[in-house]
């Protein structure tokens, strides 16, 4: 068979297991064809993409399936997303007190200096009593102003710098718990939501509430306070002038009301846009490889598209009705100064309305709907970060794992003596994955698993550090119920290798010694020694020190499998899991990592999941799973003897899924 057939064989392969779907043309054409790509996409990231055609912006959608309800509502809980943000901000008290009063100074300078208007005009400019101007009295009277405009200066300046801290400080807590939070959760939670989306709720979501933090709050109680005073000095000014103002301000609030209700959904689904937009980029570029050697840019660019298209509409929507704010507060803002104006003339005229008075009140009618209109605009910025926020609540409302019983065992030192009886498991209530698993393991001994891809090995191999808790029997090691052990201690004594490296941006010695953080410099090296890997690292430029990229890029696949098993070797843990650990190196390198394997297997309790049934031969016990039971279980030589499925697999008969 040609390479060219190969490659277009897997082709179809590769857009089948990256997309779900076969997005082959249908019959009835492309609109069928896009339909079933949303539809896809929809299943994979539930109610963060919806059909936008079908269901407008912020449309039903639950998260799994496209099903379900109330994508297009406000955040679910202005009140508590908003006392969440709040408990953040009173943790800042002193500064939040000295900002407030920084806010009053400003506010109270600026209403002040508009009014010394009117004394200044009817006494320096045009005298109430008819005398001539008085430019000496004037010139203090200015210098009097500037003085109260220089005070409100000062007092915003540090109202910002104050305003700038409490936000920064704010945000540093809450991505410390929400960091912190994550920790706690179960592995569950990361094997349901991806990367991106998660990224996303420290970034754009965190980022929103900051931005209403240094701004947004305190624009609110500025204008609030600008509202409240402006609206007492134009009573004071002329309560004539002042009820026709009042009777405008009905009108800009029911506008104000309509528009936020509408902006505050779109927000929302912005929010949930985005973080969908963000987990395929995450995707896509972790993936780019296959993507490439699938031929399958064309439709990750399509995928990409309806995305970023359902995005852009939201963003659209969000910010058309943001944004219409400020033009219809002013065209009401105008229509007021009209009124006034006509209205404040005649009573100048006919019932010698004060120059000065008219003066001031103009000023105050012409910009009485800006802190309205401040605050109607503000709405859109907090209804972002009451989404983000929202978000964030999210995880955070995220059930971590079970804390440990205030009489939780600690082992010392645990010995490794593995037993599992009866043991049903399923991730979702009543479809199990795992029924009535037992066995047992002793220290020294090699346990191997082999069966069809989902047959439940990697499950098995989950179970023992508690990743997940079984429905019903028990595991004990050293002949303790594993649930009453403490998480960590039990994590310290169970070690992985897992089929998919990963390594932390840092040097070769630091990524090995994140096996156990006290390790010597010499037992990293022992330990590298053991998984074959200390020839490597040392034609490095810079031997152990050489610092590794992100997830080890700049290392072949191959040595960074064996950084990992390096890393399994130094925690000197009495149980040792091995998921295909040799899968992604060649037979050479096999060669001398079963070597070492001897020596890191001793005296320890060993699992191992293998693909490649040459790597199990000599193991103590070989257990056959399939469809989550186990079906067969004995030596090598034991399962040839009985010629079952074993037997299938090894001779070639049967294949492994």
């Amino acid at each position: 068979m040609s390479l060219n057939t190969t490659l277009n064989k897997n082709t179809v392969l590769g857009k089948n297991m990256a997309s779900g779907l076969s997005y082959a043309p249908a019959a009835d054409g492309d609109m069928a064809r896009r339909k079933r790509m949303e539809e896809s996409l929809g299943r994979r990231y539930g109610s963060r993409v919806a059909d936008a055609k079908r269901r407008g912006p912020g449309g039903p959608g639950g998260r799994r399936g496209g099903a379900g309800h109330g994508d297009r509502s406000k955040p679910k809980d202005i009140k508590k997303t908003f006392g969440y943000i709040l408990s953040y901000v009173f943790k800042e008290k002193p500064r939040l007190m000295a900002a407030l009063f920084c806010v009053i100074i400003s506010t109270a300078s600026t209403l002040a200096a508009s009014y010394m208007l009117r004394p200044i005009i009817n006494t320096y400019i045009v005298p109430v009593d008819g005398s001539r101007g008085d430019p000496a009295g004037l010139m203090r009277a200015l210098i009097g102003m500037l003085g109260v405009y220089l005070a409100g200066v000062l007092a915003t300046y540090l109202q910002s710098r104050l305003l700038t801290r409490i936000g920064q400080n704010c945000l540093r807590s809450m991505r410390t718990d929400l960091f912190k939070h994550m920790e706690k959760l179960p592995v569950k939670f990361y094997d349901t939501n991806t990367r991106g989306d998660i990224m996303s709720r420290f970034t754009n979501d965190i980022d929103n509430v900051g931005n209403m933090l240094s701004s947004s709050l305190i624009s609110v109680f500025t204008a609030l306070l600008t509202l409240v005073g402006t609206f007492s000095l134009m009573l004071y000014t002329n309560w004539v002038l002042t009820l026709v103002t009042v009777v405008i301000v009905p009108l800009i609030l029911l506008l104000v009301k309509n528009i936020s209700i509408k902006s505050s959904g779109f927000f929302a689904s912005q929010q949930r846009a985005l973080g969908a937009l963000n987990g395929y980029i995450e995707e896509a570029v972790t993936g780019q490889k296959v993507i490439k050697v699938f031929n399958h840019e064309e439709i990750a660019s399509e995928e990409f598209d309806i995305l970023n298209e359902r995005l852009k509409k939201n963003q659209v929507a969000a910010q058309f009705y943001g944004g219409i704010m400020g033009p219809v507060m002013n065209c009401s803002s105008q229509v007021n100064y009209t009124l006034t104006a006509v209205l404040g003339g005649l009573l100048a005229v006919l019932r010698g309305f004060d120059i000065g008075g008219l003066t001031v009140f103009l000023n105050y009618s012409r910009h009485f709907a800006r802190p309205i209109n401040e605050i109607a605009m503000t709405t859109t910025a907090i209804f972002s970060a009451l989404a983000g926020a929202e978000r964030v609540m999210s995880v955070l409302k995220e059930s971590p794992e079970e804390p440990d019983a205030d009489d939780a065992y600690i082992p010392r030192p645990m010995h490794g003596d593995v037993v599992m009886e009866n043991v049903d498991f399923g991730y979702t209530e009543g479809k199990p994955v795992l029924k009535n698993i037992s066995l047992y393991a002793h220290p020294g001994q090699k346990i191997a698993f082999v069966g069809s891809t989902g047959a439940g090995k990697t499950t098995v191999m989950n179970l023992i550090p508690r990743f997940y808790d079984i429905q019903s029997g028990t595991i004990t090691i050293d002949g303790v119920d594993i649930k009453k052990y403490s998480r960590s201690e039990l994590r310290k004594n169970v070690t992985m290798v897992l089929q998919e490296s990963h390594l932390f941006s840092g040097t070769i010695m630091e990524n090995i010694r994140y096996g156990r953080l006290d390790a010597t410099d010499e037992e990293v090296i022992e330990a590298a020694k053991t998984a074959s890997a200390d020839a490597f690292i040392r034609h490095l430029p810079e031997g152990y020190d050489t610092y590794i990229d992100a997830d080890g890029s700049n290392l072949s696949q191959g040595q960074r499998q064996l950084l990992n098993i390096a890393r399994a070797a130094v925690s000197k843990a009495p149980v040792l899991i091995l998921d295909e650990a040799t899968s992604s190196v060649d037979t050479r390198t096999e060669r001398l990592i079963d070597d070492g394997m001897h020596h890191l297997m001793n005296d320890r309790t060993t699992f191992v999941i293998a693909h490649r049934l040459s790597t199990v031969r000599d193991a103590n016990a070989i257990m056959v799973l399939e469809h989550g039971e186990i079906i067969e279980r004995g030596t090598h030589e034991q399962l040839l003897e009985l010629k079952g499925r074993y037997y299938e697999l090894y001779t070639g008969k049967a294949e492994l899924d």
